[in-house]
């Protein structure tokens, strides 16, 4: 069965050959690439002779993984192209099975020495079995020769000590050898997971009268290529503008080599559908019940390995679903997400596996990522499987393609100038320079703009929550800078101080950036038992809470603090809230949400009080906090 399919394997290749040899071979080169958030449109350029009559052009090394009917072929000239037909070629494939097979082969010479050491082990363990059983022993009427039970028992020692000396240098060898062993098949695991060797080409036919000479243009559309944004925020001090960093972190495994190309970042995403929404009829019952949303979750941890081997994976792509925010594992498959307000999804990816969803559930997520069977036996299989082609009404022959992913983490980044062009539904990136991304799945680094915006500061605390004290900057007249949503690195008085979220799912003309905790304002909520209590009047219940909320700047500076804390809101009207003590603020009649505004000077201090009474029928069980 075996010897079929390989022959049937070969008769393929060979068709494919023979379809490839009846025509012209064009070399083609990148010239351009425009990245989008998931995927890119690569442009081809090359200078055709073109023979008199009819010609078939064969543009070869085209990505395996292209979006077919994204073809688009263009040139100048007194000819008339007649098709384009696009078809794949796994021929490829044999260097990476004979790579392989010499690594198979090396590690059957390392299996032999371990063999053979096993022996040397198992005799010389042998020998010293038969040393021990050889003991000296003195018959009843003979004379003890000491001298010659001397030598006796020197010769013993000597030789099992030489024996075990033997036995710890083969067990130390055999260990080496393992050691080898286990690198070859992380070699040969890395090779079958990595990028695929199978390329496609895309085959014009074209009619002309006369010889002549034209550029072609080729333009189409890979999968398996993304970016997505970064920033770094430094804040000299409360008085100065924020300094903001955009960058890109850009990846491609199409097959192809991108070198020395113009590059343009996209905030399209073609693979998103661009059919419009179409509102349902919203309808009421009787029966309905209203569910909390769960506490807010700001930051995700967490960990990414191999479910077979529970052997980290670094390098893992991790995203939260349907945004621009993602991060990258590192070396111990550790990873750290910013995640936005309400419910999310994470998604995980990483070449050779399978993706793999959750949603966020609380602040560490675990991730046992499987390998994709479907990607290694199309890789280690060398094309011995079946490939599935139809010719769609266009007349592109369509083909399954392979995909794959090396290992690791790369981080490059060049300084490069930007052009910003904003198109209709999308916003593009213009790399000045040229610029290089290999197909190897890792991350490389793009400055995409560096910008100073003013800002207004001020320091935030929801003691309920939490006691600890953020310092946020107000950026007005954001949106001309076209952010997207991704996780930022905080640098405040020349410190890095953590990471925060740009969310710009935002509908208002100010962006609130959260610089992280300050811990020289320090803030206390304590409940004053001797002003709460719970009464019974009749058939009602009544229980008064009461807060008291310090505040102490401990800074060499004047700070401007907002507190915010809540009295409860009634959705009954059988439950009645009193707000009895809020220091002379108004409590929001939707929210409930009571807010201070402080201007403290430095070691100033400042007390409030928030006191509530809720009123409720006895019967029923409310939690008042």
């Amino acid at each position: 069965m075996f010897k079929k399919l390989l022959f049937a394997a070969f008769a393929f290749f060979i068709a494919i050959g023979a379809r490839a040899e009846d025509g012209q071979k064009i070399a083609s080169k990148v010239e351009k690439v425009v990245v989008f958030l998931k995927g890119a449109q690569v442009t081809r350029t090359a200078m055709v002779n073109v023979s008199a009559g009819t010609t078939q052009l064969v543009f070869g090394e085209i990505s395996p993984g292209i979006d077919v009917q994204s073809i688009q072929v263009h040139a100048n000239g007194e000819f008339t192209i007649l098709s384009v037909k696009h078809e794949m070629n796994y021929l490829g494939e044999e260097v990476k099975a004979k790579q392989v097979e010499d690594l198979i082969a090396q590690q059957k010479a390392i299996r032999d020495k371990v063999d053979l050491q096993n022996s040397l082990l198992a005799i010389y363990q042998q020998e010293e079995v038969m040393l021990g059983k050889n003991q000296l022993v003195k018959a009843d009427n003979l004379t003890l020769d000491v001298l010659k039970l001397k030598q006796a028992l020197d010769f013993q020692t000597e030789r099992l000590t030489e024996l075990k000396q033997k036995q710890q240098s083969i067990t130390n060898q055999i260990a080496a050898l393992n050691l080898q062993l286990a690198k070859y098949d992380k070699q040969i695991g890395e090779i079958s997971r990595g990028k695929s060797t199978a390329t496609s080409n895309i085959l014009v036919t074209v009619s002309s009268k006369a010889a002549l000479q034209s550029l072609f243009t080729i333009s189409y559309v890979v999968k398996n290529a993304s970016w997505y944004p970064t920033y770094d925020i430094r804040a000299k001090n409360v008085n100065s503008p924020v300094s903001i960093s955009y960058k890109a972190n850009v990846a491609q495994q199409s097959g192809e080599e991108w070198k020395n190309i113009k590059l343009t970042l996209s905030t399209g995403n073609p693979t998103v559908s661009g059919s419009k929404p179409d509102l349902t009829p919203y309808y009421l019952s009787l029966g309905m019940y209203y569910t909390a949303p769960a506490g807010s979750i700001t930051r995700v941890t967490g960990r990414v390995f191999d479910n077979g081997d529970r052997q980290a994976v670094p390098g893992a792509t991790v995203k939260i679903k349907g945004t621009t925010i993602g991060a990258v594992t590192d070396m111990n498959g550790n990873f750290s997400l910013q995640v936005p307000p309400g419910p999310q999804t994470v998604t995980v990816s990483f070449i050779g596996y399978q993706t793999q969803e959750m949603p966020v559930s609380g602040s560490f997520m675990s991730f046992g990522l499987n390998a994709d069977a479907r990607q290694l036996n199309e890789v280690v299989v060398v094309g011995y499987g079946s490939v599935r082609d139809k010719d769609d009404d266009d007349g592109y022959n369509v083909s399954r393609t392979l995909t794959g992913k090396v290992a690791g983490v790369q981080v490059n980044t060049i300084p490069v100038g930007v052009n910003q062009v904003e198109n209709q539904t999308n916003v593009e990136f213009i790399i000045d320079n040229p610029y290089s991304i290999p197909s190897d799945g890792k991350q490389y680094l793009v400055a995409i703009n560096d910008v100073e915006v003013k800002a207004g500061y001020q320091y935030f605390v929801a003691p309920k929550i939490n006691t600890d004290v953020f310092l946020t900057a107000q950026l007005t007249d954001w949106n001309k800078y076209n952010f997207l949503s991704g996780e930022a690195n905080l640098y405040f008085e020349g410190t890095y101080i953590g990471k925060s979220l740009i969310d710009t799912h935002n509908a208002t003309d100010t962006l609130n950036l959260s610089l992280g905790t300050d811990k020289n304002i320090v803030v206390t909520r304590t409940l004053q038992k001797d002003l709460s209590e719970r009464q019974t009047f009749g058939s009602n219940k009544k229980e008064t809470k009461s807060w008291l909320i310090e505040v102490k700047n401990r800074k060499n500076q004047k700070v401007n603090l907002l507190v915010e804390d809540q009295v409860p809101v009634s959705q009954n009207s059988s439950i009645e809230v009193e707000a009895q003590e809020t220091s002379g603020v108004k409590p929001d009649l939707l929210t409930g949400k009571v807010s201070w505004n402080f201007l403290l000077n430095s070691q100033e201090d400042k007390k409030v009080q928030l006191r509530y009474m809720v009123k409720y029928p006895k019967s029923q069980s409310v939690i008042v906090q």
